[in-house]
């Protein structure tokens, strides 16, 4: 066997390994999750041994390649931050319930990284449908799993709605897209795709395409569900749907529109731009009234998700190279932000007001927070930063200056919302006395690198060189 599949077959046996330790030794949580945070830990590890500029297709159906292990790489540690993340949700010292099923719990986040793993390893676009569902279909049951909490069954419930219309519109537009090439392969979609790019039929089943894939990134207007699913699912949950579950959906049209669809990249760019303008708009506006931290934390990914949209109007190796970097450090810092959210509120209602105090009680936290909000709005020198600049010079490099302008114009705004919660953390009094911070090792662990990433990957030029290696083009 090649060695290049080990890290995906030990992160498919890590998932089983952690349901057969919880099926036999139900009590053993403290072993089940260490081997669920091993796993995906071990799994990074072959990762980065592994990378480099080789491509190998098996059976013909299954693809490694520098992208995929990238984003394989980003997957494991996602997976990793939130098995981190949700240690002190199993017990009972919150005010909502308590997480319970916990090496369930832990091996339906490695079975949904598994599908996540498939997406960015599909030759074909049932490979790459079929990936999609394995990585979605577990956070319907993650969404509602802490039993006896309403908002958690009203997350599930709309969550599974909006899904399972996405999925709709995806498998309606493969249909067409299948009546156009007869076949789902990459190579006969992209064959049919530069000989007839007018066609009607193939325009339509890719804007069907473009609405379910939508549903799962939260562009505007699919994007109704977010707050009310952040808001409702578990706090690490959440995490793991803003983070993995969009970066999913990001890979899913990196990879249409570097191969199958890249001859309609042109065509298709007004589109894309009207998405990104109305999604990045409706996401920064929707933040600002926002007084739950999970509910300001879903439109503020809304307003994210339509900057990535930004690298889509071009083929150019930067494109591909801005997204999976802007995927790094949104992930980094959305991280902290959850990490924070986790520390102050301990699993209370997830108010603004929890903040108030932070930056006297505990100023290392606020710190950390003003940072992480920086750079989500993009402040100079953070990573979010440069992550930004390479999204607008993707768009600038095509000629559309204007987009780049509004862009930078809701960049802009966006700043406003985020200086509000650093207001809230440093500078408004809080109405009582606040209980002290306490802040658990493994919490810590989760925080400092995640902290040094967000830090150093905007001073460091040599990590965008690096990705531009590796990464196919």
């Amino acid at each position: 066997m090649n060695p290049v599949l080990f890290p995906d077959i030990l992160l498919l046996a890590s998932a089983f390994a952690v349901l057969a330790l919880d099926l036999f030794r139900p009590r053993a949580r403290r072993a089940a999750f260490h081997l669920a945070w091993t796993g995906p830990l071990l799994v990074f590890a072959l990762l980065l041994l592994q990378t480099g500029h080789q491509e190998h297709v098996f059976w013909g159906g299954y693809v490694v390649n520098g992208r995929g292990f990238l984003f394989k790489q980003f997957f494991a540690l996602a997976a990793l931050f939130t098995i981190l993340l949700s240690a002190p949700y199993f017990r009972s010292r919150t005010a909502r319930p308590p997480i319970a099923y916990q090496g369930e719990f832990y091996a339906i986040i490695l079975f949904a990284t598994c599908g996540m793993f498939l997406v960015v390893s599909a030759v074909d676009l049932l490979t790459l449908l079929v990936g999609m569902e394995i990585a979605t279909i577990p956070l319907y049951a993650l969404c509602g799993f802490r039993k006896g909490c309403p908002l958690a069954s009203e997350a599930a419930a709309k969550y599974v709605i909006m899904g399972g219309i996405s999925t709709a519109m995806a498998v309606f537009g493969y249909s067409f897209l299948y009546g156009c090439a007869g076949s789902l392969r990459f190579d006969a979609v992209l064959d049919f795709v530069s000989r007839q790019p007018d066609s009607p039929m193939l325009l339509l089943g890719v804007l069907f395409l473009l609405a379910g894939v939508g549903f799962k990134l939260a562009l505007f207007p699919f994007h109704m569900w977010a707050p009310d699913v952040y808001q409702g699912a578990p706090l690490p949950v959440t995490a793991f749907l803003s983070i993995s579950s969009k970066a999913t959906a990001v890979a899913f049209l990196a990879i249409l529109f570097s191969g199958p669809l890249a001859p309609l990249t042109t065509r298709l760019a007004s589109t894309i731009l009207f998405l990104a303008a109305v999604t990045m708009t409706a996401g920064n506006l929707g933040a600002m009234k926002q007084t739950n931290l999970l509910r300001f934390m879903a439109y503020s990914s809304i307003a994210q998700a339509g900057y990535i949209l930004l690298a889509f109007v071009g083929q150019s190796a930067m494109a591909q190279v801005a997204v999976y970097y802007y995927l790094l450090v949104y992930g980094a810092a959305n991280f902290v932000v959850f990490f924070i959210i986790a520390v102050v509120t301990r699993g209370d209602n997830e108010e603004v007001r929890a903040l108030r105090g932070l930056g006297r009680n505990h100023p290392g936290l606020a710190a950390l927070l003003m940072l992480a909000m920086f750079s989500l709005a993009g402040i100079p020198p953070l990573a979010g930063f440069t992550g930004k600049f390479m999204l607008f010079a993707v768009a600038a490099q095509e000629g559309y200056y204007w987009m780049v302008l509004f862009a930078a114009l809701n960049s802009t705004v966006s700043l406003y919302y985020y200086l509000l919660l650093i207001k809230e953390a440093y500078i408004v009094t809080p109405e009582s006395e606040t209980t002290a911070v306490v802040i658990t090792p493994l919490q810590m662990a989760g925080l400092l690198p995640l902290s040094a990433a967000m830090l150093l990957f905007g001073i460091l030029p040599s990590v965008t060189t690096l990705i531009q290696k590796i990464m196919p083009y």
